[in-house]
């Protein structure tokens, strides 16, 4: 079923647990991730990044996320992940997206929030939720190819000065994750996550999931994170198990790619102790 996330996001806050954000780039990848769901029988955040629309349009995405979601028996919300141009975003929001993300993090504060609050005012007249981003999450070396490789902490009162101002449904902060590749393992101030969840009672996610360390995505999942986003974890598990296996031909090779990018998802359902 298609649904917006401010009921999942309620419990999770209730039960400590977050929920995967997990990012499809073709019908196989999200085909993948709402099977994984419903074999488990837990809820889903399909997510579609305004970075992959040389992959996918916008138009394609939507078509296929809302029918697998709306078909699906456990609850799937369709979400624009990153959306850095408000036309992308609006158009998402037109195309039936369940929830959209506005990404004006590399904007000075009072831009981001005059942006974000254009947005929030805009979904929510139409039923749709809004994530919006403070401070910055940087990049390591990967497709997305930011322009900022160290991420910038969100502090405490400009998150709680933002919410007010904007009335988001979410918000993505920064406590030390990276988008993309690690060399090593990040150094996450749970004291900052600490902080802010106890100022802000507006649900808070994460960006930069992957490759973070078990232990530190269970400890955000379960102090104080409502969403964690995935994506490189699930395109290196495919590589990797398509270098191991050596498939013989393109259709073994595509179900080599699905079945671990399924083992990653349910890894993670765990890892962040997903109800």
């Amino acid at each position: 079923m298609l649904v917006t996330s401010k009921e999942l996001f309620r419990d999770t806050q209730k039960r400590n647990y977050a929920i995967p954000a997990a990012n499809f780039f073709d019908l196989d990848s999200a085909r993948s991730y709402v099977k994984v769901a419903e074999r488990l029988n837990k809820p889903l955040i399909l997510a579609f990044a305004q970075a992959h629309m040389d992959m996918m349009s916008l138009e394609e995405a939507a078509l296929i996320g809302k029918y697998l979601a709306e078909k699906a028996t456990v609850p799937v919300v369709l979400h624009l992940d990153h959306g850095q141009d408000e036309k992308v975003v609006k158009q998402a929001i037109e195309l039936g997206f369940s929830s959209v993300m506005i990404d004006a993090s590399q904007d000075p504060f009072e831009e981001n929030v005059r942006r974000s609050k254009e947005i929030a005012e805009y979904a929510h007249e139409r039923g749709v939720v809004v994530e919006a981003e403070i401070g910055f999450v940087g990049s390591g070396v990967n497709y997305e190819n930011h322009d900022h490789s160290d991420s910038i902490y969100t502090e405490v009162v400009d998150a709680v000065n933002f919410v007010n101002e904007t009335q988001v449904d979410s918000l993505a902060v920064s406590i030390g994750t990276a988008h993309g590749f690690y060399k090593g393992t990040p150094k996450i101030s749970f004291e900052r996550l600490a902080e802010l969840r106890s100022a802000v009672k507006t649900p808070l996610v994460l960006h930069g999931g992957s490759s973070s360390g078990d232990e530190n995505l269970q400890r955000c999942a379960t102090e104080g994170i409502s969403k964690i986003n995935i994506f490189t974890d699930f395109i290196t598990a495919a590589m990797t198990s398509i270098d191991k296996d050596r498939p013989s031909d393109y259709f073994q090779l595509k179900k080599t790619a699905n079945s671990a990018i399924e083992e990653a998802l349910a890894h993670y359902y765990t890892v962040f102790a997903t109800k």
